[in-house]
């Protein structure tokens, strides 16, 4: 049975290891989490796909700081995205380098990020 946002799921996994060779995600099991993250979007750049979202911030300070959160979630997890900040907003994107695409991981840490943003600590600090 596939674990869901809805049961838990991508929410609260622990990440795989990814090696070259691991299965990237596609077709039906693909389009399946997807929808348990439906503010991101699927997006190919160079023949790789990648998670997208772009959150919307008040001002450039709050999106600095959702930006050093994304970053120490990623250091925890020793899983990295790509983050452009802008005033106002952040697009952060997750692929698995090895996978030369998207991986489980990758749906787990875009849940995690939602979790982030909602949460709304970031502005705190």
């Amino acid at each position: 049975m596939t674990e869901t946002v809805g049961d838990g799921g991508p929410h609260g996994e622990r990440l795989h290891p990814a090696r070259v060779g691991s299965p990237r995600l596609e077709g039906a099991e693909l389009a399946a989490l997807a929808a348990e993250i439906p503010e991101w979007r699927v997006v190919a750049e160079d023949g790789v796909e990648r998670l997208e979202r772009t959150f919307r911030m008040p001002s450039y300070r709050a999106a600095l700081g959702f930006t050093l959160a994304v970053g120490r979630l990623a250091e925890a997890a020793d899983h990295h995205p790509a983050i452009l900040t802008e005033f106002g907003r952040v697009t952060v994107r997750w692929w698995t380098w090895t996978v030369r695409g998207l991986h489980r991981n990758d749906i787990v840490m875009a849940a995690k990020t939602d979790r982030l943003f909602e949460a709304r600590q970031w502005e705190a600090g």
